[in-house]
């Protein structure tokens, strides 16, 4: 009895340390695998998992895919295009995310759209997939901004002095940069629209709901 208790929990261990993606239940069949046979199935759940993938080259390391804000945010009628790039290492180095239509938010560059995001950065695990980064990760991020580890300054500035300003201006970057129609524009295609932004916003910052200020 002890014998097959003690093989029975030998097992047990091998089967959990050797399933990455215990995790997401939704996938159980997605094991540790190469990399290449890895980025491979990891890009086909995320299609079948209903994102729209735009492919970079002919090759499966570059690619778009588009991203919905999260309901329950002021992010929540936007539309982005992320840009994915899968290290060779990949899944045991973290892919490269980026924002690539203009986003207002503490942890995402405005110019380069880049992220700071632990998850990315530091602490990720092979045990996780492409999958998690947009089902859990980026949702994670918009729902629940970290102004105190900012790469935007000014909205990290503005969301711990006046919240409510803030997201007004969330809101006003999702309509003026991230429509369904603005997933094909460059940045810089609106970038004289941006100036007239900077402006608009100096007032409603202190909750001042007046007209356009000057010029």
């Amino acid at each position: 009895m002890l014998v097959q208790l003690f093989w029975g929990c030998f097992f047990l261990r091998r089967n959990l340390s050797f399933s990455p993606n215990f995790s997401s239940p939704k996938y159980p069949q997605a094991k540790m695998a190469s990399p290449s046979k890895r980025r491979e199935m990891d890009l086909m759940k995320l299609m079948m998992s209903d994102y729209k993938v735009e492919m970079i080259n002919d090759g499966m390391q570059e690619f778009y895919v588009e991203f919905n804000g999260p309901k329950d945010s002021p992010y929540h009628a936007g539309v982005w295009k992320i840009k994915v790039e899968l290290p060779d290492a990949y899944p045991y180095k973290s892919p490269s995310i980026g924002f690539i239509n203009k986003i207002y938010h503490p942890n995402v560059d405005e110019m380069s759209g880049s992220v700071c995001l632990d998850v990315i950065n530091q602490t990720w695990s092979p045990m996780f997939d492409l999958v998690n980064v947009f089902e859990v990760f980026l949702p994670q991020l918009l729902l629940y901004p970290n102004p105190s580890d900012p790469l935007n300054g000014e909205a990290a500035a503005l969301m711990m002095r006046n919240r409510a300003a803030y997201d007004q201006r969330v809101k006003d970057y999702c309509d003026k940069y991230a429509k369904p129609e603005d997933i094909g524009a460059k940045a810089e295609d609106k970038s004289s629209d941006e100036e007239l932004s900077e402006d608009e916003y100096a007032a409603s910052a202190d909750e001042e709901i007046a007209g356009k200020a000057d010029p």
